[in-house]
């Protein structure tokens, strides 16, 4: 009768972990970052609602520019 153990074997080294299965294959598995805290951070959609809010009001105030110099909405085709 024989009694038979699947076993792992774990090896670590400095740059990655190493699984050997019971059948001679190797995984490879990366290694867990630390989470880091950006003090400072701003968010995209923040930033992109400032942007957008900054152009649209350069915009308007182009238009109004356009519109008491030239008395014309857009010189040229208006």
């Amino acid at each position: 009768m024989f009694i038979h153990i699947n076993a792992i074997s774990v090896m670590t080294s400095s740059s990655s972990s190493q699984v050997i299965t019971e059948y001679g294959k190797q995984n490879i598995f990366g290694r867990e970052t630390q989470p880091q805290l950006v003090e400072d951070y701003t968010s995209y959609p923040e930033e992109a609602e400032k942007t957008n809010g900054r152009w649209a009001m350069i915009g308007m105030v182009s238009l109004l520019v356009s519109y008491f110099t030239t008395g014309q909405i857009i010189p040229g085709i208006f």
